[in-house]
């Protein structure tokens, strides 16, 4: 049986174009666009019409840095994959990719293995994954080219976590060599952990265990200097590199000057370190727990060299690196220890709203912020024009949007499995009204219409940004 949908009468807007048209919807695809009230218009026909006038029509959200149900730190990411994205999907996003988890002494295989016995048959919206690579050896770099075989093509490091996810220099360069030769895209988290481990270490010494000393030991020119070396290392291995939650000014300079120099160096940056500011970290009462997550907030004075970053496309994504723990008997088991709080915050039923009060406020217009929510990463990632944008045969992940309609951000009405909001009372203008993954509605005029096994998993191509 065919199913047909038509969204009537909205301003539909894409990373290029914004236009009023409606959205002809056949078997789960976008089947055909035209000018509303045009005779072509005029002739879709469905057994479904969506009323979008007066409203945005736009592509699923495309979130590229989730960490649903992940170990850290003694404990597990609050938000299962049926909880997570149920709650992407409220806040308008339709795939997520998130990360499965290489153990050292183990396989990529067994980690990928994992992560698909946790989502598959869970998800509300589809999902891919990236690989973490932990423990890179002669095994783990054959299997890096049939994981890009099989769609997964994108393989995160850490140059911080000393003893758990933590690559050395060689161990990096071995990898982006690898990729050099494969298509994949290293993805770096890019902190100086051994150097902060011994920061952390003098800290405690001094006494200083409140949660804003997390911010005070991860230096921003120890984010700028791994952010420099990884650039080289990259530069060195002939690889691409995408340096992952973005959060200081020294590192988006690091990142500029690679691109200035032509290199394939892309950067994504978080709504965190958009919104929130070291001011977080320092609530009393171990209030500051809430906003650990790394590399850290920074001071209120970062943001702007971000805005501008996204403004200038030397940062292109903006990702929510999703890892929610509650306050309640997750990050309190760092009272007395600030390196003992689990790093990690909630944000992905947040970022497509957040985004567009920064369009209301004036940092971004209205098809950039498409662009770094939705087209960018989609292509960064391998999933464009599948995923991305409303055009013909793209699938039809498709959000209506109330530009206009008020709301208060409040872990009272969230719908993450988490007992806290990272932006308890922040007023936005916009909001999400109705969500089709896939031509299936699951956000329904604010009523949730979906269902965990909806989302299906998607194999992704390589980075389509590549020279």
């Amino acid at each position: 049986m065919s199913s047909r949908t038509v969204v009537r009468g909205g301003l539909v807007v894409t990373a290029s174009d914004e236009i009023h048209a409606d959205v002809l919807i056949e078997d789960g695809r976008v089947a055909a666009l035209a000018a509303t009230g045009t005779r072509a218009a005029d002739a879709f026909t469905a057994e479904r019409v969506i009323d979008a006038t007066g409203k945005y029509v736009i592509p699923g959200g495309v979130d590229a840095h989730t960490h649903m149900e992940m170990p850290f730190g003694g404990t597990y990411a609050a938000d299962t994959f049926e909880t997570g994205t149920r709650a992407a999907a409220w806040g308008g996003t339709t795939t997520i990719v998130d990360f499965a988890i290489q153990s050292v002494g183990h396989s990529l295989r067994e980690g990928l293995d994992a992560w698909h016995a946790k989502a598959e048959g869970n998800c509300a919206i589809d999902y891919g994954f990236h690989m973490i690579v932990s423990d890179v050896n002669q095994e783990t770099l054959k299997e890096m080219d049939l994981l890009v075989e099989e769609g997964v093509t994108s393989f995160k490091q850490f140059m911080a976590y000393p003893g758990v996810f933590y690559s050395d220099d060689g161990q990096i360069l071995r990898a982006m060599q690898r990729a050099a030769g494969n298509g994949g895209l290293i993805m770096m988290h890019a902190e100086n952990g051994i150097a902060i481990d011994v920061l952390v270490e003098q800290a405690l010494a001094r006494g200083e265990t409140d949660p804003r000393f997390h911010g005070e030991v991860r230096k921003a020119l120890l984010e700028a200097e791994a952010t420099h070396r990884a650039i080289r290392l990259a530069q060195v291995a002939g690889a691409p590199l995408y340096v992952v939650h973005v959060s200081a000014t020294e590192a988006v300079t690091e990142l500029i000057r690679a691109r200035d120099e032509g290199l394939n160096v892309f950067g994504e940056t978080c709504p965190q370190y958009l919104f929130l500011s070291t001011d977080n970290l320092a609530e009393p009462d171990f209030e500051g727990a809430k906003y650990v997550c790394s590399t850290p907030l920074r001071p209120r004075e970062h943001q702007a060299a971000l805005w501008r970053g996204l403004r200038t496309n030397d940062l292109q994504v903006v990702s929510t690196d999703h890892c929610p723990f509650c306050f309640s008997g997750q990050k309190e088991l760092g009272r007395g220890d600030f390196s003992k709080i689990p790093n990690g915050m909630p944000g992905v039923e947040n970022r497509m709203d957040l985004l567009h009060q920064a369009v209301v406020d004036g940092h971004i217009g209205r098809r950039r912020w498409i662009e770094i929510a939705c087209a960018t990463p989609a292509r960064m990632f391998g999933l464009y024009p599948k995923k991305g944008t409303i055009a013909p045969g793209a699938d039809a992940d498709i959000v209506v949007y109330d530009p206009h309609a008020e709301q208060v951000i409040s872990a009272g009405t969230h719908h993450m499995n988490v007992d806290y909001s990272a932006y308890e009372g922040k007023r936005v203008t916009g909001r999400v009204e109705t969500v089709l993954s896939r031509g299936e509605p699951v956000v329904t005029e604010r009523e949730y219409t979906g269902r965990k096994g909806h989302g299906v998993y998607t194999p992704r191509s390589t980075c389509q940004y590549l020279n």
